[in-house]
């Protein structure tokens, strides 16, 4: 048994998340860290809402509200959207937690005494209008590199090279396109090339591991060609205050070294409210830990550079030495799993543009497991994916309903008209075993590829032995065993007795793809309902509110997402219980009516091409 993190991305809180948000980072670590515990191992899979910046502000400001009102009411919405999508989260908290606050605090003294926090002066980017700085990723222009327009402040996405605003040729300012002034300011910078040595050696064994998805770990080790220090602080006021510079309130830590450090500042928040506030260091300071770190391929730097980079500054392994601090040691990533992106009908999602697809609206119309397994079977895993309601309708009705949902039904329909309850069986014969083997393989087929994060062939392989078993039921028809001969009673006790184990073992073996519905299929088949735990929203205390400063003041607490997970079975068949009363089913899955495809693409017909929504 391992210590597994699965570390997720923090959703941005300035506004509610997109399906092809929680594609790249919520259903795949929920599948992950479902499987892996039910494979014996100790998982912590964290995350939170990531609420500082200024793009909060920009938001806070159109709407006329508190940067606090708004990341308030974005994370409850984020919060119970993930819920809704049965994310099982040990802790999703957020970053205005003043146990954040204070871990974040912690990690920047140290790298800065250990010497690769650095003091310079920088051009910051000024909005004329407004006089607030301007984050790197709100700037865009041309990239001096390949030429691309749309470029950002912070990287080019066609060529992938890190960049700066001033760098841009003809930068402008994406929230109102004014051109931007810059202004010279003091800043911490963390002192990457001090690092470079370590983190190349990091990412040349990670490399050699073979085991980090070719696409991240080129892109990763390519960074280093281009690394320099960059900027850890930002002229802004709605953020950490920076240590040692509390005379400057308008300063404060850049995202950059904030977020990531959640996955960290969210663990020590579990295990402080777990009652053993050590508990997290299991994760942390145990070189036999495994970390998987879950995202979309925009965040690729942040952690396969930026955040090795704190880590290893923290524990003082860069080339001016240094000692860690009081959180010891910490490991780095085991693996960086990032997907790439998700479209929609052929466009990138756009939120300002209405090319979105919330998963709240999503979720009132459609199953919560729908949306699972389409991001699952055909999802942007290693390559960009696109989402269309012709697929997601077809995926739905030709595999859900017909294949799973109809085997479900057909067993458990059989069983409760013909027996009441799980039948004892007779003899086995060649048929009923090789489907019982086949399936019985199939446990550590498809659990090495989603331990592999191969989910999408995992899935592909769970339904297959789906239609084995529906092959089965066409080749045996149990349906056509009729009269009370004690023979033709036996042979159709043993063909539904191997169904009943069929449906208990694949159910069990798509539990961490369709959680809701494995729970919903055991109760179909007699049991409590209680295959796959699932998530829950906590309302909890604020641990440390006098560190958190004034703007938060008479906050007493916040919701997080927690759940108790231990009472999930053990990845591998378990036998089905003669005798379990066996009812009259009714449907797991709903079918779509074909007109859905129509009815959705009418909601988007301003934004989409005439070719596509037949306008």
């Amino acid at each position: 048994m391992s210590h597994i993190l699965s570390a997720v991305a923090w959703p941005y809180a300035n506004g509610p998340r997109h399906i092809g948000h929680v594609a790249g980072f919520g259903v795949p670590s929920d599948v992950f860290s479902r499987y892996m515990r039910m494979s014996g191992h100790d998982v912590l899979m964290v995350s939170g809402t990531d609420e500082h910046g200024t793009p909060i502000l920009v938001a806070a400001d159109a709407e006329g509200v508190s940067a606090r009102e708004l990341a308030d009411r974005n994370n409850r919405l984020i919060v119970e959207d993930l819920v809704a999508l049965g994310l099982s989260y040990d802790l999703f908290t957020r970053t205005t937690a003043g146990n954040h606050y204070a871990v974040v605090q912690e990690m920047f003294r140290t790298v800065r005494d250990n010497g690769y926090m650095i003091e310079q002066v920088t051009r910051s980017a000024i909005s004329p209008s407004t006089g607030r700085t301007l984050p790197d990723r709100y700037i865009e222009g041309t990239c001096p590199i390949c030429g691309t327009p749309g470029a950002r402040g912070d990287q080019c996405d066609t060529c992938g090279n890190q960049l700066d605003p001033t760098d841009l040729i003809n930068p402008r300012s994406r929230i109102n396109g004014e051109k931007p002034e810059f202004v010279d300011s003091t800043h911490y910078f963390l002192d990457l090339p001090a690092l470079a040595g370590a983190l190349g050696a990091w990412l040349e064994e990670r490399q050699a591991s073979g085991t980090w998805r070719p696409n991240v770990i080129r892109f990763s080790v390519n960074l280093l060609a281009d690394i320099r220090p960059r900027a850890m602080t930002r002229d802004i006021d709605w953020g950490i205050p920076v240590p040692g510079w509390e005379d400057q309130p308008t300063k404060r830590l850049y995202v950059w070294f904030d977020a990531v450090i959640g996955y960290l500042s969210a663990s020590i928040e579990w295990a402080r409210r777990s009652g053993d506030p050590e508990a997290w260091r299991a994760w942390w300071n145990d070189p036999d830990a495994l970390s998987y770190y879950f995202m979309g391929k925009d965040n690729i730097v942040f952690h396969s550079q930026i955040w090795p980079a704190e880590l290893l500054g923290y524990d003082g392994r860069g080339e001016r030495g240094g000692a860690p601090g009081e959180l010891g040691s910490l490991n780095l990533p085991t693996e960086v799993v990032s997907s790439e992106f998700l479209t929609m009908e052929g466009r990138k999602f756009s939120s300002s543009h209405g090319i979105v697809i919330y998963v709240r609206d999503f979720l009132k119309r459609y199953q919560a497991d729908a949306l699972r397994y389409f991001i699952s079977a055909a999802g942007p895993e290693t390559a960009d994916a696109d989402f269309t309601w012709a697929e997601f309708v077809r995926r739905t009705n030709g595999e859900l309903v017909a294949g799973w949902g109809n085997l479900v039904n057909r067993t458990a329909s059989m069983i409760h008209k013909r027996f009441g309850a799980v039948p004892a069986p007779g003899e086995l014969e060649d048929i009923d075993r090789a489907l019982l083997d086949a399936i019985e393989t199939g446990f550590d087929t498809v659990g090495g590829l989603i331990a592999q994060h191969r989910q999408k062939a995992a899935l592909a392989e769970a339904m297959r032995l789906v239609g084995e078993a529906n092959k089965y039921v066409a080749d045996t028809q149990p349906f056509k065993l009729k009269g009370q001969d004690p023979a033709t009673q036996e042979r159709l006790a043993t063909v539904l007795h191997t169904l009943a184990q069929a449906v208990a073992d694949l159910n069990l073996m798509l539990s961490p793809f369709l959680p809701h519905a494995a729970n919903d299929v055991d109760r179909v088949m007699g049991g409590a309902g209680e295959v796959a735990p699932m998530p829950r929203v906590e309302e909890v205390a604020e641990l440390d509110p006098q560190v958190l400063p004034e703007a938060f003041e008479g906050r007493s607490g916040y919701p997080v997402i927690t759940g108790d997970y231990a009472g999930a079975p053990s990845w591998g068949r378990h036998q089905v219980v003669v005798g379990t009363p066996v009812g009259r089913p009714t449907p797991v899955f709903t079918k779509l009516d074909e007109s859905v495809v129509d009815t959705e693409l009418a909601r988007y017909a301003d934004f989409l091409p005439d070719d596509v929504t037949g306008a």
